[in-house]
């Protein structure tokens, strides 16, 4: 189990045995060990893996297939499928996002976009105005230092 988490992981990275053992300070003879599952990494070599792989430790030591192990997206990101645009613009935000981030009808969201990528962001505009509050207030504090 963490054996092939280990490869498949280590491979979607690009990432040889010589270059995780290095990054992790064990030999290659070790990842080798672990990938064949000859031995167990520690907990302290786990998460650092974890965190390297940008994985939590969770999905790191956990039982998921090949596939549910290539689509894990880096920590704190998630995946929730494709949606489709309607005619007028409209997207279904799928039920597993609203209901991790309590999206609920009626609620106002904030669109952002990036020129270079083509990336939207949809965020809970009572996050983003706070945020927005929280930089508002730390400008002057800024500005008066710097006189």
């Amino acid at each position: 189990m963490i054996g092939m988490n280990i490869r498949i992981l280590r491979k979607r990275n690009k990432m040889s045995q010589e270059v995780l053992a290095e990054k992790i300070d064990v030999s290659r003879q070790t990842i080798t060990k672990w990938e064949n599952g000859e031995a167990l990494p520690d907990i302290q070599k786990s998460k650092r893996m974890a965190d390297l792989f940008q994985v939590s430790l969770d999905q790191f030591t956990g039982e998921l297939s090949e596939e549910e192990l290539m689509q894990i997206g880096p920590k704190g990101k998630q995946f929730f499928g494709v949606v489709k645009v309607g005619e007028r613009g409209q997207i279904v935000i799928p039920k597993e996002a609203r209901e991790l981030y309590q999206i609920q009808a009626g609620d106002k969201l904030v669109v952002l976009g990036e020129d270079v990528t083509k990336g939207i962001a949809i965020l809970k505009s009572e996050s983003f105005l706070e945020f927005a509050e929280m930089i508002r207030k730390a400008e002057p504090e800024e500005e008066s230092n710097n006189e």
